[in-house]
């Protein structure tokens, strides 16, 4: 077990520090070059407390709908390639649900602060 700070907290203090302490004295385009950094480091954030438990979420509903086991990766082709030949659609019981709630675990990930994503999330259903 590593001590404190986590990689978490390090990058999270270095997002905090760039965005509260230098980010007020510059503009222009070294200031973009900043928020966009800021944002990738946000990012990193991000997926080190969220992709996790949302990928093991996304499997574990993959292996329920497609009734048999496999990485995620893999269930994810096999799933794929089920909706491309027609097999499955959306009429199939679990698909709905589990690729709206894979779309909104992504977007948590990816685009917290997409609108749209805002809206949804704040819904708290799946009635898409």
């Amino acid at each position: 077990m590593q001590d404190e700070p986590t990689p978490t907290e390090l990058v999270k203090a270095v997002a905090d520090f760039l965005r509260t302490d230098i980010a007020p004295l510059i503009s222009g385009h070294p200031a973009f070059k900043l928020r966009v950094g800021i944002n990738a480091l946000d990012l990193v954030v991000r997926q080190l407390t969220q992709a996790a438990p949302a990928d093991a979420a996304e499997h574990a509903r993959l292996k329920q709908l497609l009734r048999r086991d496999g990485d995620l990766l893999e269930l994810n082709r096999v799933l794929s390639e089920q909706i491309a030949s027609g097999a499955v659609d959306l009429g199939t019981p679990g698909l709905k649900d589990h690729l709206w709630q894979t779309t909104l675990d992504k977007l948590a990930v990816d685009q917290p602060n997409y609108a749209s994503y805002r809206r949804e999330a704040g819904r708290g259903t799946s009635d898409a």
